[in-house]
């Protein structure tokens, strides 16, 4: 099975080599992942998130998800000093960078719990691979059309924090301006929820969030920084 549907601002492709999985497991993919857009989007004035940023909503009247998001993004914001911060100065709440590892790795749970066992789910090159082994191909952070690495993944997850697609994004928390130390960094772990958070954090913190994300417990990772040197951990699977 094969599907591809734009949710959230990115193409969100899935692919279910299980003959025996119901279609309708895809439907509820991709259900999830619309509702999630619904609930927790900031550009949308009457989701949960808008209406928590407007001072509408207290702790206690929010949902249990959001309320596991907003964990998250405290979590990443002590561990990075501050670097990683969903509130910042002149901005609005905006728990994006968090959302969306989260709510793609509770999409591939998903298909777990409906029997799916080798599928790989693609959000904007952020990868969940199940069964496999699967080849997944990081972007060379300066030239569109090579890679820079292949990876080998079995039932791990995979994201990239980078500057070729949005320009200079994402904004160390501690100073207000982009961070800038880094041209890409991703990271291997054993869920999206923690690669995606772990990279755009360690993303945030410059150069020095390289070596921040390689003491995070389960990833591995690969960087290239500003000058254009290139690190990895021993342990990143990389494709023979």
């Amino acid at each position: 099975m094969r599907w591809v549907e734009q949710v959230m601002g990115f193409p969100v492709s899935l692919r279910v080599d299980d003959e025996d999985v119901p279609e309708t497991s895809a439907d509820a993919v991709f259900a999830w992942l619309n509702e999630v857009d619904v609930r927790f989007s900031p550009f949308k004035p009457d989701s949960e998130v808008s209406r928590l940023d407007r001072g509408e909503l207290a702790a206690k009247d929010l949902s249990a998800d959001l309320t596991e998001v907003l964990d998250l993004c405290e979590r990443y914001r002590v561990a990075t000093g501050g670097a990683f911060d969903v509130r910042l100065p002149g901005r609005g709440l905006d728990p994006c960078a968090v959302v969306k590892g989260w709510s793609v790795q509770r999409a591939a749970e998903l298909l777990t719990a409906a029997g799916a066992r080798r599928f790989c789910l693609n959000a904007g090159g952020d990868v969940v691979a199940s069964g496999g082994p699967w080849r997944v191909g990081v972007r060379h952070p300066e030239q569109a059309d090579k890679l820079c690495v292949v990876l080998r993944l079995t039932d791990e997850a995979v994201a990239t924090s980078a500057r070729y697609e949005r320009g200079d994004h994402i904004i160390d928390g501690r100073t207000g301006r982009p961070a800038t130390g880094l041209l890409s960094l991703t990271v291997v772990a054993p869920t999206l929820t923690e690669a995606d958070s772990v990279a755009t954090a360690a993303f945030a913190m410059g150069a020095e969030g390289i070596e921040w994300a390689c003491g995070q417990k389960g990833c591995e990772v690969f960087a290239v920084d500003a000058e254009r040197r290139v690190f990895r951990t021993p342990g990143l699977p990389v494709a023979a």
